[in-house]
């Protein structure tokens, strides 16, 4: 009997006496800044529920990658007002 998880090309790995889906998030794929890294510190920390459910849902890099566009902008925008 296999699972759903191993039918659409899921593996599994053994730690001691559990059996572990082996998951790997997408990383490389959106240039992580200064303020990404702050948003991701904050949402560990702060929001854990929203945090797994970017992570699982492959999400997360992109949003951290929005974050920091949105940050950039922002701040040139402040910048070249002053």
């Amino acid at each position: 009997m296999t699972t759903l998880f191993e039918q659409l090309g899921g593996t599994y790995s053994m730690a001691g006496e559990y059996i572990i889906p082996n998951l790997y998030a997408p990383a490389g794929e959106y240039p992580i800044g200064k303020y990404g890294r702050m948003r991701l510190a904050h949402l560990k920390r702060h929001r854990r529920v929203l945090y797994v459910n970017l992570l699982t849902s492959g999400t997360l890099y992109e949003h951290l990658w929005e974050v920091e566009q949105r940050c950039t902008a922002q701040i040139k925008q402040l910048v070249a007002a002053y």
